[in-house]
């Protein structure tokens, strides 16, 4: 039995775990992936207070360092089930079980997918979803980089620096990225754009080889190609607790500013809930309120047993 289970190790999750820590609870952090979450995978964070530019997975491992160091523990497994509504809560992984007093959930969002035809068969044969991760696999080939947005464009500028020739290809007419990315990409030569365009298919043998892409009049373009870098965004991953906290029609949990839910002992943090901006500082912002609200409801349930 651990005071609060933190699900979720990203920047939300590892600050609601360092105001526990303080608070001298225990506190117990279930993670399916790496610590740091999408930060981990960021190459350089501009907006982040006390740092002109930080790696994300150096901020990571800051934090990380930091609970450790405070006696947090980490568990790297994945929520499979849990059971949030009595008085002492229970999550089961594949692996174990676990139980808690408080829990704060801060698990983020699953990355988008194409759902074209070839994607699953090809993911990790030239399809992937990390630029940073994967991008020196690719030094000196051609590349597609999926999306319009801050993620597409920051993956492109990255590849780009890598890679022989990047082509954003976008659903839109525009880029919704910033304006300072737009404006880095546009200065690299070997980056271009196929604007009001989509992918309908992958192909290759036993790696990718090229892409099928539907342009705004219906035509279709079989595209050569060494790789896929997949980045149209994320969505909610909340589907075990449906039926226990409650979410809007996006599945993204309902809570006011104190990160509060409709169930006690149960609050949450991060990109998992609604919010009008989904940044680090906002996640950090929304842990150590989640954090201090978990430390008050144990505070005043010991006083209440008292």
């Amino acid at each position: 039995m651990t005071d609060i289970l933190i699900i979720g190790a990203g920047p939300a999750g590892l600050t609601a775990a360092i105001y526990a820590l303080r608070a001298g609870l225990s506190v117990t952090l279930l993670e399916a992936s790496v610590y740091g979450g999408q930060m981990s995978i960021t190459s350089d964070i501009e907006n982040y207070p006390g740092f002109k530019c930080i790696k994300g997975h150096e901020l990571s491992e800051l934090m990380h360092r930091q609970v450790v160091d405070m006696g947090g523990e980490f568990v790297f497994q994945e929520a499979k089930s849990v059971e949030l509504c009595g008085k002492f809560k229970t999550v089961k992984t594949s692996q174990s079980e676990y139980h808690s007093r408080a829990v704060i959930v801060a698990n983020g969002l699953k990355r988008r997918v194409l759902a074209c035809r070839g994607e699953k068969e090809y993911t990790g044969k030239g399809v992937s979803y990390c630029a940073t991760c994967d991008g020196a696999f690719f030094k000196g080939k051609n590349v597609l980089v999926i999306g319009g947005g801050n993620t597409a464009v920051e993956d492109a500028i990255y590849l780009s620096n890598l890679c022989n020739k990047v082509t954003l290809v976008v659903r839109k007419d525009y880029l919704r990225a910033e304006k300072y990315l737009c404006d880095i990409a546009d200065k690299k030569n070997n980056i271009t754009k196929l604007m009001e365009s989509r992918v309908k298919e992958i192909k290759g043998e036993n790696t990718v080889k090229s892409a099928v892409i539907e342009d705004k009049n219906g035509k279709f373009t079989e595209v050569l190609t060494d790789g896929i870098f997949i980045a149209i965004g994320y969505s909610p991953d909340n589907e075990i607790y449906r039926g226990q906290i409650e979410m809007d029609k996006d599945m993204y949990f309902i809570s006011n500013e104190s990160c509060t839910t409709n169930i006690s002992g149960v609050f949450v943090a991060g990109d998992c809930r609604i919010k009008p901006l989904r940044q680090i500082t906002t996640a950090t912002s929304d842990g150590a309120i989640a954090g201090s609200m978990a430390i008050r409801f144990i505070s005043e349930s010991d006083s209440k047993t008292n």
